[in-house]
């Protein structure tokens, strides 16, 4: 089974430990106090279950009880074959907001070489920023996004670092014209080290911090033993947007929220510090709407 692994490959080891630490309920109280966001769906979470049901699909997950919406790809391209305007109002309809949209780097070539399966072959030809950052930028725009996040770029090389960079700040520009903010999603495989480097620091120091800023995926943060809540301290205010993953104690196996090993309370304590303004629930391609239910069950008491 290919999964969002496979696709946008993370690696490292062990998981988050720290739990809720006196002192800091207080503050995580004042958070809810205060309102917390709307629970928000990263769509790739139902890449194989929405099929040709885009509409019903948005109905489900407004009956759930999601709010924001952040879309990826479909075998049909990164709007499900619609116009971005046409799916905003899709969107907009079913009592949701269209809040990010995720699109590629670079080219996607599996890690290891291999073909993609056959069912998921249209990845490898949907437009990418290397190649087609205005395209992307001004489709965006015209579904009145305020964020358009990069899904995953090649950074296993010094190299391949220094290009993704370059992709970014072009992109981050063209963004900021077009009025819109630009962030990338990491995975763990950017705190792996590349010639004695993490390819993580050499992104938030050789970037804009205003021009590109992060979505902290939480699962793969934990994955490559890293604490987000000292990302939020070294990096404050960068972190607009999380994706709220949860992962078994085996550090491969993406799971329901609450099911698996990420401590989310301690991160939502430190919500103001990071910067958060949207996040979203993601379970890289869940096997069923019951997945999706769970999750936002568990996530709301969280929250």
């Amino acid at each position: 089974m290919i999964n969002r692994r496979d696709f946008l490959k993370g690696s490292g080891a062990l998981a988050l430990g720290s739990l809720m630490i006196p002192g800091r309920a207080e503050a995580f109280s004042s958070f809810l106090k205060g309102g917390a966001k709307p629970i928000g769906i990263q769509m790739f979470t139902l890449l194989r279950l929405m099929g040709d049901d885009v509409k019903g699909t948005f109905k489900k997950l407004a009956d759930i009880g999601f709010k924001d919406i952040e879309t990826a790809f479909s075998p049909k391209g990164y709007y499900y074959g619609l116009k971005p305007k046409e799916l905003k109002t899709m969107i907009e309809d079913a009592g949701m907001k269209w809040r990010s949209h995720h699109v590629m780097g670079a080219p996607f070539k599996m890690p290891d070489g291999r073909a993609l399966p056959p069912e998921y072959a249209f990845i490898a030809s949907l437009p990418n920023l290397r190649d087609n950052h205005q395209q992307l930028v001004d489709e965006a725009a015209e579904g009145g996004l305020p964020y358009l996040v990069c899904a995953s770029a090649p950074v296993g090389t010094l190299d391949e670092i220094k290009g993704s960079i370059d992709i970014f700040s072009k992109t981050g520009e063209a963004s900021r014209k077009a009025k819109i903010q630009f962030a990338y999603h990491n995975h763990a495989t950017e705190f792996d080290l590349v010639e004695g480097k993490r390819p993580y620091d050499l992104i938030m120091s050789q970037t804009d911090k205003e021009l590109v800023k992060m979505e902290l995926d939480l699962a793969w943060a934990t994955k490559a033993k890293q604490n987000p809540v000292d990302l939020f301290k070294q990096y404050p205010g960068r972190f607009p947007l999380w994706h709220v993953k949860d992962i078994g104690s085996d550090l491969n196996t993406i799971t329901e929220i609450g099911n698996g090993v990420v401590q989310f309370k301690p991160v939502f304590e430190n919500a103001k510090l990071s910067g958060m303004k949207h996040f979203f629930y993601e379970q890289d391609m869940a096997p069923s709407m019951e997945s999706v239910t769970t999750s936002f069950a568990n996530l709301s008491k969280i929250i």
